[in-house]
């Protein structure tokens, strides 16, 4: 579930200084190394070497959500609970692993269950993020992004509603940049691969500014765009990411058959495939 302080799918329920980011650079000082962005949490924004044969390729996957937010939930058919921020960053796991052996070099945004930007006591409000630091938040997931000087942006999130008869995986991606269309085709891609391989409803690609749902605040409502993949608007996303990118909803975490995949080794895993197919896919033809 997108939590971005612009405005989430339609079909959704409804400081530490991030700074400007140094040049980039296409290798890390040693495997696994942190990229230097102000104001991080110490396990985020991780770099990792491809494990075969390089293929002069960078891919982002941001994770969503993480430590005290825990984005969407829903359970299994046993009343196990499902919790995206857990289901995401596994996911992740796994892509990079894949993508990796492919001869991708892979920035995380983060890699363990932390928000991306460091929080203080002041950012919590019972146990919960303030809006503000969810704001910061994903402007430090752009931080490390642009940081990374990726050649794509895959944010992984999951669905959630209140009727647990809604399914399916969407993707999104935000028209209003010079690279939109390199952007919709990276969404058109990973749409079509996990749709080939978990055999889901299509709910479609879909552009940010159609997404309606309330917004958590009044700045954000206005901004009209996916925080993460839209363009600059002074004050609010004064530096947006720097290449094509891309955010996925493989499936609904409240439609119980669904939400297995979530939840166990081999869904992660296949999730994963999808969207390293999905990468390939846009590669070779872009």
């Amino acid at each position: 579930m997108v939590v971005t302080l612009a405005r989430p799918p339609a079909r959704h329920p409804a400081v530490i200084n991030v700074g400007a980011s140094p040049a980039p650079t296409n290798q890390p000082a040693a495997d696994g190394a942190q990229l230097v962005v102000a104001g991080l949490d110490p396990s985020a924004c991780r770099a990792y070497r491809p494990t075969g044969a390089a293929n002069g390729r960078t891919v982002f996957l941001d994770a969503g959500h993480g430590g005290p937010d825990p984005g969407g939930s829903g359970e299994l058919n046993d009343g196990t609970p499902v919790v995206e921020k857990v289901a995401t960053l596994a996911v992740a796991g796994y892509l990079s692993q894949r993508l990796r052996a492919q001869g991708y070099r892979v920035v995380l945004s983060r890699t363990g269950d932390t928000a991306v930007t460091q929080l203080t006591d002041a950012d919590l409000d019972s146990g919960s993020m303030r809006g503000s630091a969810l704001h910061r938040d994903l402007l430090a997931r752009i931080a490390c992004a642009n940081a990374s000087a990726a050649d794509a942006l895959v944010a992984i999130h999951f669905n959630a509603f209140d009727d647990s008869s809604a399914t399916g995986a969407e993707t999104f991606f935000d028209p209003a940049r010079p690279f939109a269309g390199r952007s919709r085709a990276l969404a058109e891609s990973l749409q079509a691969a996990l749709v080939a391989e978990l055999r889901l409803d299509d709910r479609g690609v879909t552009s940010d500014e159609d997404l309606s749902a309330p917004t958590i605040t009044d700045a954000g409502a206005a901004y009209g765009h996916l925080i993460e993949l839209g363009p600059r608007d002074a004050g609010w996303v004064d530096t947006p990411s720097a290449m094509p990118g891309a955010l996925v909803e493989p499936l609904f975490l409240t439609a119980p058959d669904e939400a297995v995949l979530a939840a166990r080794a081999d869904g992660q895993a296949r999730i994963a495939r999808a969207l390293a197919d999905g990468l390939g896919g846009y590669f070779s033809r872009s």
